[in-house]
């Protein structure tokens, strides 16, 4: 995907975020993220929209933490919310292409990497915000989706963060039933875990399904679609893979 393409979903997925939070209520419980309440979402993702914007804005090249996120609540908390998103849209659609600034996950460049990160960030509350409101949830875009679980497995899961560790070597596939080329092959040991394209190894579990399912189940919002093999391994996912 472009970087103008991010954007687009950044934008889409940012409003459809605060609406649905605003249909909830700021005190609706969010089923997907159970110590959660709309507020606690609406506090997280607009820090964390204005933590990205200020790194694209001010060309910041060191890490800085989060910000505090607000004493807001209700109407107040949804227009914090949408204002912050909208700065970060206007941000990057304007930044130049050869930005300087830090990132955290391997990229061609910094400026994609912000659009694409706030992109699945945003898309990924906005299912949980969804999920608070009731009724249907936006359906997510079939290459966004296969996207978003590459950047899960090779970006966020090739750190030294990541929890999902096992004694012995095991292999892990995770295949998109509906998009071409769209496998990977996940090593899994004591180490970090090695993700590749493609089917390099032989599985020990499989994990199947179409990409939508498949990002936001490896995201643990929803449970892990067509898994075969040994389950324990998809398992070990669920219980170790929240990414902090």
């Amino acid at each position: 995907m472009e970087t103008a393409a991010y954007i687009h979903v950044l934008d889409r997925e940012g409003r459809l975020l605060a609406d649905a939070a605003e249909a909830a209520g700021s005190a609706a419980e969010v089923p997907t993220c159970p110590a959660w309440r709309v507020r606690d979402l609406l506090r997280h993702t607009g820090a964390v929209h204005r933590w990205a914007t200020g790194f694209v804005a001010e060309g910041r090249t060191a890490p800085r933490p989060l910000g505090d996120e607000p004493d807001l609540d209700g109407t107040a908390l949804t227009d914090w919310f949408r204002e912050g998103h909208r700065r970060l849209v206007d941000t990057l659609a304007a930044a130049p292409a050869d930005l300087d600034c830090w990132h955290f996950l391997p990229a061609p460049a910094p400026l994609e990497f912000w659009a694409r990160r706030q992109a699945h960030e945003t898309a990924v509350h906005r299912f949980d915000a969804e999920s608070a409101r009731g009724g249907e949830p936006t359906g997510v875009g079939t290459a966004f989706a296969v996207d978003g679980v590459d950047e899960l497995l090779r970006g966020f899961h090739a750190r030294e963060k990541s929890r999902v560790r096992v004694p012995e070597p095991r292999v892990l596939r995770v295949r998109a039933t509906d998009a071409d080329d769209a496998v990977w092959t996940v090593r899994l040991s004591e180490r970090v875990p090695e993700a590749e394209r493609g089917v390099t190894a032989d599985a020990d579990c499989e994990v199947a399904g179409p990409a939508a399912e498949l990002y936001l189940g490896l995201w643990n919002r929803v449970p892990l679609p067509g898994v075969t093999g040994d389950a324990s391994l998809a398992a070990l996912w669920r219980e170790r893979s929240a990414v902090g």
